[in-house]
């Protein structure tokens, strides 16, 4: 799968929380767990059970970065340890080694990378709301 989205986790389906509308998908990668809230629609149209072997898509933009312990509504909390900034005029790329060999791209303000004190080997937390999770499978 081709995509813009510079965050894509493969990994296997693990649970499906059923709602009337909408339904909770876990995604397992490398020890660690992404949950994306998607439409039962979606679910159904994808074949979604558990077992499948899905990717969890999610946009650089909606990734933010924490530092210490935080208590969050967000459901997607991945520890990691920065390994590389890319800082533009406004912007900045930071990409984290999460769980295995995985690299979550987080694009965030400059601003933030200055007032976080972030550095390449810095500890750092990903966290991605549930409803910023896209999934997709491989035909």
């Amino acid at each position: 799968m081709k995509l813009s989205a510079r965050n894509q986790i493969k990994g296997t389906i693990t649970n499906i929380n059923e709602g009337a509308v909408n339904g909770i998908v876990t995604l397992e990668f490398a020890e660690e767990k992404i949950t994306g809230t998607i439409s039962m629609a979606a679910v159904k149209e994808l074949g979604l059970t558990p077992g499948t072997k899905a990717v969890a898509v999610i946009k650089a933009t909606e990734v933010m970065v924490g530092i210490g312990e935080m208590t969050l509504s967000a459901r997607n909390k991945l520890s990691g340890v920065i390994t590389e900034i890319n800082e533009g005029a406004v912007n900045a790329i930071v990409k984290i080694k999460v769980a295995g060999e995985n690299i979550i791209s987080a694009t965030i303000s400059l601003n933030a990378v200055k007032e976080l004190s972030l550095s390449v080997g810095k500890e750092v937390v990903a966290v991605i709301k549930a409803t910023s999770v896209m999934f997709g499978i491989e035909e």
